[in-house]
């Protein structure tokens, strides 16, 4: 009672606004032509600015610290480029082209990145998703247009000659093509592609698109990509008709990574192994298992990709686009973290989209960052991208001199290294009853993401995923929690009645804060909740206020005409029912944004209030928000009732309304004394 007596006492002043600083728009042209005129003088320090922006290798190459580096990125260059070589082999299966392809991608990929990225710790180059993504469109093609998918010509021919003697060709360019020469060309093309797309998207600031592939989302996805890969290498594993063995050195190395100085290079190990059983034992001669054909030394002349494939594969490009980029820029980013400095994501995506462009002229198919790559080169000392370097230099003593010792080396031993490679994908499925404690939402798109790439479609798989992570956002802000607010004792602060205890509600006065941005897809649910929540629906109680009046003429006329019937007895009519608060304060601090739809809400919220009597305040606006109510003329004409509808702290609004409320009722009782 003391603390109500003391407000009363206080004059009733308007709160005081804060000043907003004045922003000067200035004209279009004039910003058009500062920006032009900025980006297209020429000087030498500009030229260099560039330089060595565009190509970051010339910024820390010259300050390389050559004794404390070079012994981490010698090291971790050489276990990455002695991983990388049979994966590059294997990895072809997926991409449905031959093995020498992988090897141009690794070896063009690491050095494109070594110029261009930004990164010290990523490894680009090839990436089962990408050549499973690559191998779905070169499979569509070669099946329109005629090939057969079933046909090996590896065991049986030289898929390098390309003459107008081989069984199936098709005209490309003017120039005879067979499968092994359309394969390539299909994957070389749709890479460009998804590279120009890449530099599009960097040119116009659209990194921003990765922002909706959500980190569960991306997981789910690689997870159900890793069935569609594991089916893709059954016809592998089956073909071979003598007992397969069980490959057992992950294992090994995961029991025991904690002893182990550098990775054991078990690839190349069971790659060397199955290469010599297979050469010596003849296996393709006797069992006509299916091997990886000649391999040649040296580099195939470059080629322009195949212009009259763009119509085709154009979409196609796209998913590749944003997953290479997506995965580069996320691995860029948190390796970044984990080692104190930092990434450009734009021209991280430059340096990812000429590592797809380029290539594709000189038989390359799509590359982005490899996660266990990348983690074996933290692993092993890796300092700067000199190691991308170093695993160039191994893939080209393969391209140079060893690749023709692969040429026994079975498919099925290329599939089972794809098949172990799974495995961090697939024990992801351990990880989902912890996901459904953190957060339900995240555990569904997982599930959701994973079982429509593994039961549809890679494509389409990303799309639902995309999609329904959306969804379950929208339908986050248009089932927001709301709450009813109290007051911590003694303080100014307030908080949700429902969540913490000792609190008091204000008088006749309900503090209602709603925990989402306001706009025309949950309005509905704003006013529904609030109605809820108040317990009073304005337009309603409007109604049965008429109703009441009328009523109430009709009784008064009945009451005078019974009195003279029945000698003054008069007839009580309904008599309305009070509220039992006076005014609604909206803490709009947990409201980021409001669209316009929003904004007219606000505003007959206030008008249908104030029609019976409840004051609606707002408290705690961002500035944006602000503005928005500003335009929409929330606060009337001039915002001439800015000031008693607008406060910067809910206990500001409480005492406003108290004070407004006690001014009202002396005015009515003395009113009732005159």
């Amino acid at each position: 009672m003391e603390e109500v007596s003391k407000v009363t006492e206080t004059p009733l002043v308007p709160p005081p606004l804060l000043a907003r600083r004045a922003r000067q728009q200035q004209p279009v042209m004039s910003v058009v032509k500062s920006k032009l005129r900025k980006n297209l003088t020429c000087s030498g320090s500009k030229v260099q600015k560039t330089l060595t922006s565009f190509f970051p290798v010339v910024r820390w190459l010259p300050k390389y610290k050559l004794k404390e580096y070079v012994w981490g990125d010698v090291m971790s260059g050489m276990i990455v480029g002695i991983i990388l070589v049979p994966q590059a082999i294997a990895y072809c299966l997926l991409a449905g082209v031959e093995p020498i392809y992988g090897l141009y991608t690794s070896f063009y990929a690491n050095i494109i990145y070594f110029l261009m990225g930004t990164s010290k710790h990523v490894s680009v180059g090839i990436f089962s998703l990408m050549s499973l993504m690559v191998g779905q469109v070169v499979d569509r093609e070669l099946f329109l247009s005629g090939f057969d998918l079933n046909d090996d010509p590896t065991s049986k021919v030289d898929s390098f000659n390309f003459t107008d003697d081989d069984p199936q060709t098709v005209d490309l360019m003017g120039m005879p093509c067979n499968k092994e020469c359309y394969a390539i060309s299909v994957a070389a093309v749709v890479t460009f592609l998804a590279g120009v797309y890449q530099i599009m998207m960097a040119v116009f600031q659209l990194g921003f698109v990765s922002v909706y592939l959500s980190t569960p989302m991306l997981d789910g996805f690689a997870t159900g990509a890793s069935f569609t890969i594991l089916t893709v290498q059954a016809k592998y594993l089956l073909g071979l008709k003598i007992p397969r063995h069980h490959v057992a050195g992950k294992e090994i190395q995961d029991r025991y990574k904690d002893r182990l100085k550098i990775p054991l290079p078990t690839e190349l190990v069971v790659v060397a192994g199955a290469t010599l059983a297979s050469h010596f034992g003849d296996l393709n001669a006797r069992y006509s298992s299916s091997v990886s054909g000649h391999i040649p030394t040296g580099f195939i002349p470059p080629k322009v990709p195949a212009f009259s494939l763009m119509p085709r594969v154009a979409l196609d490009a796209i998913p590749l686009a944003v997953i290479s980029f997506a995965f580069t820029v996320s691995l860029s980013e948190m390796f970044a973290k984990k080692h104190g400095y930092t990434v450009r994501p734009n021209q991280e995506m430059v340096a990812i989209g000429l590592c797809n462009i380029i290539p594709s002229f000189f038989h390359s198919f799509t590359t982005s960052a490899a996660l266990a790559k990348t983690m074996v080169k933290d692993s092993t000392g890796c300092q700067t991208q000199v190691s991308s370097l170093i695993s160039a230099l191994v893939v080209l003593l393969v391209l140079l001199f060893f690749a023709p010792f692969f040429h026994a080396l079975q498919k099925c031993v290329l599939a089972c290294i794809i098949i172990v490679s799974l495995r961090g994908a697939l024990r992801k499925f351990k990880d989902v009853p912890a996901k459904w404690r953190a957060s339900k939402n995240d555990a569904i798109v997982w599930l959701v993401t994973m079982f429509a790439t593994a039961l549809i479609s890679v494509e389409l798989g990303l799309l639902v995923g995309i999609i329904f992570s959306m969804i379950c956002i929208i339908f986050k802000t248009q089932n927001p929690k709301v709450s009813l607010m109290g007051r911590v004792s003694d303080t100014d602060l307030y908080e949700d009645l429902e969540e913490y205890t000792d609190l008091t509600p204000p008088p006749q006065v309900h503090i209602f804060r709603f925990q989402a941005p306001l706009y025309y897809a949950n309005k509905e649910s704003f006013l529904k909740s609030l109605y809820k929540a108040v317990g009073v629906e304005p337009f309603l109680e409007l109604t049965k206020r008429r109703k009441a009046e009328k009523a109430k003429g009709k009784t008064s006329k009945q009451a005078k005409a019974n009195a003279n019937k029945k000698n003054g007895d008069v007839f009580i009519g309904p008599i309305h029912k009070e509220l039992d608060f006076h005014t609604i304060i909206l803490d709009c601090s947990a409201i980021p944004f409001i669209d316009s739809s929003g904004t007219a809400t606000l505003k007959v919220l206030v008008k249908e209030y104030k029609d019976i009597g409840v004051s609606v305040l707002l408290a705690c606006c961002n500035a944006p928000l602000i503005d928005a109510l500003k335009k929409a003329q929330v606060f009337g004409k001039n915002d001439r009732e800015m000031s008693s509808l607008l406060f910067y702290t809910v206990h500001a609004a409480v005492l406003h309304a108290d004070q407004e409320h006690t001014a009202a009722a002396e005015g009515k009782s003395e009113d009732s004394l005159f």
